[in-house]
């Protein structure tokens, strides 16, 4: 591939050379960590061999460098390894990530705005751009719904595992009386798809609905009709966009939310799993979680699919959600599914 950038012809057609460049630093960061990790490998054998090859006095300021070495290729080899789960077809792209509140009325709506923030600070984490698509206050507080683009390498790869019901147990702050109260909120993630993937969208089958955008001030966002909402009429689905001032950006971006969304379902109707995407979120109520955080009367948030779970809740709303994604994508991977084998192997 980088022979094939010293071509003279290479730059004749520049959006392919970009999508070129791109790739190839793509596969170059992907094998550049293995690389490395192999010559650290290496260098530890060597020091190995050093120790038994030398004085007693030699080989006690060898281990102490040894043990100083060790724990950080730990570390380094199981963030390699969940990297290599990360297969998919489109586990690299970005992700088009919404919140929509379920039941328990405006406790819900406030739910939905504590999972907006928990989102974006993890984002913020792993170094993500977070793009507001469309936001839907509630009736008194929070969100009814939110839709946003996480753009990274491999957002999409993480961010599909966050898809399902959260549940959430707390003292509701809007209950004069203090009662406990269970909320729920659905997350549904899909991967932004390229120009490369064909979905074809009748003219006909889409209705178009123009209207005033309800995001904050600003001259051009509430006095023009700028929000778009599209409704495809063989799936049903719905999609809203209006982060832009500009009708004709909205419903470009729209468009291609929907676009994804569709392919998404019928990849799932095609592998008749559709437990797997979607249906595994199913109703926004009781006996749907994927993950329960409780606040009261003990604290402890855990992930229902894997058992993982933590008594920090405070550090989980702030955004530290990497144990749950990654017990996830371990569970899903053949060789820590098959029991005879141990997860510290």
């Amino acid at each position: 591939m980088e022979a094939e950038m010293g071509a003279p012809d290479f730059w004749n057609n520049s959006e392919r050379a970009q999508k070129h460049i791109a790739k190839v630093n793509g596969l170059k960061k992907t094998i550049g960590g293995l690389v490395a990790f192999h010559k650290r490998l290496d260098d530890v054998n060597v020091m190995v061999e050093l120790i038994e090859a030398s004085t007693p006095a030699e080989q006690e300021e060898y281990a102490k460098e040894l043990n100083a070495a060790l724990p950080v290729m730990v570390e380094e080899v199981d963030k390699l390894e969940i990297a290599s789960f990360l297969t998919g077809q489109f586990d690299r792209n970005n992700a088009i990530f919404s919140i929509q509140a379920g039941a328990g009325g405006t406790e819900s709506n406030d739910w939905a705005d504590i999972l907006f923030r928990m989102y974006s600070r993890w984002c913020e984490r792993r170094g993500y751009t977070v793009e507001l698509m469309d936001v839907q206050p509630g009736d008194q507080a929070g969100i009814s719904k939110a839709t946003i683009l996480i753009k990274g390498e491999n957002a999409y790869g993480y961010a599909k595992a966050e898809r399902g019901v959260h549940r959430l147990v707390r003292i509701s702050p809007f209950d004069s009386n203090k009662r406990r109260h269970t909320s729920f909120c659905a997350v549904d993630v899909v991967a932004e798809i390229t120009e490369d993937i064909d979905v074809e969208i009748k003219e006909e089958d889409v209705r178009v609905d123009v209207y005033r955008s309800s995001g904050k001030g600003g001259q051009g966002v509430n006095t023009t009709d700028s929000a778009v909402r599209l409704t495809h009429a063989p799936t049903g689905l719905v999609v809203v966009c209006q982060n832009e001032r500009s009708q004709i950006k909205n419903k470009a971006a729209a468009m291609q939310v929907l676009k994804a969304r569709i392919y998404e379902k019928r990849q799932d109707e095609q592998r008749a799993e559709m437990d797997k995407f979607y249906g595994e979120k199913g109703e926004i109520g009781f006996g749907a979680q994927i993950r329960s955080y409780v606040l009261q009367p003990y604290q402890m948030v855990k992930d229902l699919r894997t058992g993982v779970s933590t008594s920090d809740t405070q550090a989980v709303l702030d955004g530290d959600l990497d144990r749950f994604i990654t017990g996830w994508l371990r569970a899903g991977c053949p060789r820590h599914r098959n029991k005879d084998i141990q997860m510290d192997d």
